[in-house]
Formats: structure tokens, sequence, C-alpha cells
């Protein structure tokens, strides 16, 4: 079969990777991809936002399967789109992408199906907001309701500060319409994991654990990005906790969906606080993150192909499961200097041969593109340095020797990627 997958990152190079390595598959291609995908499938300069024009493609040239990357054409319906079509895509309709399109919508949604979360507020006026901050008991977090690319949440220990993130939110419109509202909610204390699985509307069939580094810097530190690096499996998903997250956040959120008569259809990825062993959600996303991607399918064993097929078709995967690899899986992200703010592109990278010589590891391309002979940078997130070892110390090891092996101008990673699963131990899965 042909196979599209939409998006242009690390998780969709590393979906572009996996998919074609299906004896299903004869064609994989991307929308656009990037200088990295080309080596696993044929890009099509096609934005992901551009449905009109995807769809065209799928029907002239017969692709039988589609799968969505990135949140955005999920929020603006593609899902939809494709069913009017009677087009086959795996990613949830528009309906049930609100759960990341809005985080006010999510919140609401978690309150009614009692799914732990922290307690909020949600506001359409800034002074509203602000009002409710100068007595609230801090530290809080101010949230961008809609699409802000992983850089929509901030923490503040003060009001002043609490007044800023609401002012940058809101007024001066850092996120543009993403900051029509914003969700004020009380900071929680603990260790964040990632949760993520793969749903047909009724049944949910879990991937494995793994953790993601927000901040651009050594010791969480620095701003939030949209990921600096992942691990898994995730040492503080233990089976406990393993087994709350689907009684008590997966499955009211699929079964409080269908009582609103959506049946969601994808990933789906629970960002969770581990607060002794209670999992509070931080955010629901619609799609696979990125980098959490990256070891998780290195990691999987199984073909994910009949599985995407079963669900773009609406059918079931109750007696569907995934076989995991036991070995730790550890991926470092190569940015661009001044990421997650402004930088520059067009950097000439080099290593990236060398660096796939050691066994074990890959490298996923996030944000590149072909120039002439080279391979340059195209975006904030460059590279995901992704490694397979026998322990975490192993993979660790390899993925930043790997890392040490390429180079642009520019070029900065964090040092502490998987030290916190070092210091844990073994995961569940």
């Amino acid at each position: 079969m042909k196979v599209l997958v939409i998006g242009s990152g690390g998780r969709e190079h590393t979906l572009c990777w996996k998919i074609a390595k299906s004896p299903l598959v004869d064609e994989v291609f991307c929308a656009p991809g990037n200088g990295g995908i080309l080596e696993d499938a044929t890009c099509i300069d096609i934005a992901p936002t551009d449905i009109k024009s995807i769809i065209s493609f799928v029907k002239d040239n017969h692709i039988e399967l589609s799968v969505v990357g990135p949140e955005a054409p999920l929020v603006d319906g593609i899902a939809d789109a494709f069913s009017k079509e009677h087009l086959k895509i795996f990613g949830p309709d528009r309906m049930a992408a609100a759960l990341e399109g809005s985080k006010s919508f999510a919140k609401i949604l978690m309150k009614k199906n009692n799914i732990p979360t922290a307690s909020f507020e949600i506001f359409g006026d800034p002074d509203e907001a602000k009002a409710f901050v100068h007595d609230a008991l801090f530290p809080v977090v101010i949230k961008a309701d809609g699409l802000a690319a992983g850089k929509g949440v901030i923490v503040t220990s003060h009001k002043e500060e609490a007044y800023g993130a609401i002012d940058k939110i809101m007024v001066q419109r850092a996120f543009d319409s993403a900051g029509d509202k914003v969700v004020v909610e009380k900071r929680l204390t603990g260790e964040e994991a990632s949760f993520i699985a793969i749903t047909d509307g009724k049944d949910i069939l879990p991937m494995a654990s793994s953790q993601d580094h927000k901040r651009a810097y050594d010791n969480d530190e620095g701003p939030n990005t949209g990921g600096m690096g992942a691990y898994s499996p995730a040492p503080m998903v233990d089976t406990e906790v393993y087994d709350k997250v689907m009684d008590k956040v997966l499955y009211p959120l699929i079964t409080g969906l269908r009582k609103r008569g959506i049946i969601y259809r994808g990933f789906i990825y629970a960002g969770l606080m581990i607060t002794g062993k209670t999992p509070y959600v931080l955010e629901f996303n619609v799609r696979m993150g990125d980098p959490e991607a990256q070891p998780l399918l290195m990691r999987l064993k199984d073909d994910i192909v009949p599985i995407m097929v079963e669900v773009a078709g609406g059918g079931s995967i109750k007696n569907m499961s995934f076989k995991w690899d036991s070995s730790p899986s550890v991926c470092v992200v190569m940015a661009s200097k001044g990421y997650p703010g402004h930088y520059e592109k067009g950097k000439t990278i080099s290593g990236i041969d060398a660096a796939e010589r050691i066994q074990g590891v890959k490298v996923f391309h996030a944000g590149t593109k072909r120039h002439s002979d080279s391979i340059v940078t195209s975006g904030g997130r460059v590279l995901g340095v992704t490694a397979l070892g026998r322990d975490i110390k192993d993979a660790i090891e390899k993925a930043y020797k790997a890392a040490s092996r390429i180079s642009f101008d520019g070029a900065f990673y964090r040092k502490d990627i998987g030290k916190k699963f070092a210091r844990g131990g073994r995961g569940n899965l």
C-alpha cells in the first residue's frame, strides 16, 4: 500500500522510518517532509494545513492510508475533510482535537469526568485574570488556551510575574489567537511523564512510558520548548501508576468523549505529573509526542501499520498488542542557537553519517532541508539523536557520543537527558 505522513518534524521522520519498514507498505510519501525524511519517503511540497491540496494529492496518487503527525491540521479538521471524501486517515476529528486545541475545553472535560488534574480557572479578559492571581496562592501556571507549539505555558512564582505572563499571552498576543483565553491553575509538583496510547474510540492500546525534557537548558532551567530530549521507559510509571493512568485518566476520557458523541480515533497523549503514586493530567495532546516518538518507535518491535489501518478504517484494536524491546532508548535534541526564541537558518550540518555508524544509533531530522549536496538547518529543533542501549547508561553514552560527532554553527543540546532515569531505575515498560 501507499502511505502519506503529514508533517515535517522529528516525529514525522520517525513515523516515516517506522512505516517504511512495514511489509504491507510499498511506498511512503511525506508532506512536506525534511532533509532527512528523503531517505525514507518521497517528500511532497504541501503544507500540513493545506488540506485541500493534501486531499487532491491523496486521490491522484491512490494513497490508501494517511497519518497525521502535528496537531494543527487535526485542530483544523483534516480528519473530517478526509471522512467526507471517504479517505482513510489516522488521527482524531476536529471535535476530538479540541482536547489540544483548547486547554479550557480539556480542563472542563477532565473536571466533569473526575480525571485528576490541577485546580483551575478560565478567563477571557486579562483584567479579570489579573484580579484572580492578585489573591492566588503561588506558584501558579498561566496557560494560553490554544495551540502555542509547546511554548504557551508559563510558571509564575509571584503576582508580578503572573501579570507579565497574562500580558504576554493576552495583551501582547505572543501566541496570536491562542491567547484569546488563559487557564490559570495551581502548580503541581512531582515527576513529569508522557503516556501515549492508540485508541479506536472504545478500546485503548497503550505504548511504553517515556519522559520528555521541556526546558531549554540543563537541570530543567530556561524557557519551555517543544522538547529537548526524551527517554523510554520512564521509571516513575511503575505498575501502580500505569494502572491508574488507564483506569482514572484514559478510559474516563474516552468514555466522557463518547457521551458527547465524539468517537476518538488515533494517538492520545497524556502529559502527566506523578505526585506520590497519583497521576495528574497537565495536558492532553492529540498526536504522538515529539521527541517522545523517537525513543518509543526505536523500541517498538511490532509493525504499527496494521493498527493504524484498523483505527483509520473504523475497526477495533481490542485484540491487538505491542511488543517492546527491553533495551532503553534515549533521544538528545540538537537545537539552533537562540531556540526557542529567534534563531538563524541555513547552517551546514556535518557528521550525521559518522554518528549513525555507532551501533544502535539513528539520527532523526526535525528542522533540516537539503541544499545542493548538503543538509542545512531550517528550524529551532534540528536533529533528534536517538540510541538504543544495553541499559540506560549505555543508551545515554551512545546518544551523546553520536551527538558529539555532529556539528553546525550555533548547535546546542542539553547534557542531562536521561539522568532522571539513571537515578530512578527501570520503568514498567
